[in-house]
């Protein structure tokens, strides 16, 4: 039906300037998907994976570092996905900041969202800052400057660290490499 459109439009000698700006909406409303929907709650999908079988060791919730800072860490207001992982096996990336000076391994740490947070003043805050503690005491490889995946336990509380105020916590169980896909 476009294809016709367009067709009587070019031989009734239509195509002038004003007509080429007139067929631009219409060319891209052709080239658009067919059923392209707005989705209203963007969240939906992922809160419904974490009612199901998801935030468990073997299949852990992926929070980035923008559904964290929906924490609001004055009044203690979150969004329903941060409500929902609260107490579940999360997968955070982030780059690792060790409590002791020079440190590569370490039981306990932070994570953050950038690599030389924390380095300097000011710190994020504390919707930006990630307490760790290994599981069993077990110190892990921190990866100094390189990004990491953290996989562990997450709880949502307020924590003071030498770095300041940190929003939450999370007892990890697994540290390794980011992988770039």
């Amino acid at each position: 039906m476009l294809r016709a459109s367009m067709r009587s439009i070019l031989r009734h000698g239509a195509m002038r300037a004003s007509g080429v700006v007139a067929l631009v909406p219409i060319l891209l409303l052709a080239l658009a998907p067919a059923a392209v929907s707005a989705d209203p709650d963007p969240g939906a999908e992922l809160r419904a994976a974490i009612r199901s079988s998801a935030g468990t060791a073997e299949d852990p919730i992926e929070l980035s570092w923008r559904q964290l800072a929906e924490l609001d860490y004055e009044n203690g207001e979150m969004s329903d996905i941060l409500r929902e992982a609260d107490g579940k096996v999360v997968k955070i990336p982030g780059f690792t900041v060790p409590l002791e000076d020079f440190a590569n391994r370490a039981t306990e740490f932070l994570l953050v969202p950038y690599v030389g947070a924390c380095v300097h003043t000011p710190p994020p805050p504390p919707n930006q800052l990630v307490y760790i503690e290994m599981a069993d005491g077990e110190a892990t490889q921190l990866y100094g400057w390189d990004p990491v995946w953290l996989e562990g336990t997450l709880r949502i509380e307020m924590t003071e660290s030498v770095y300041g105020s940190v929003g939450y916590v999370v007892e990890g169980t697994r540290l390794y490499p980011y992988e770039y896909n």
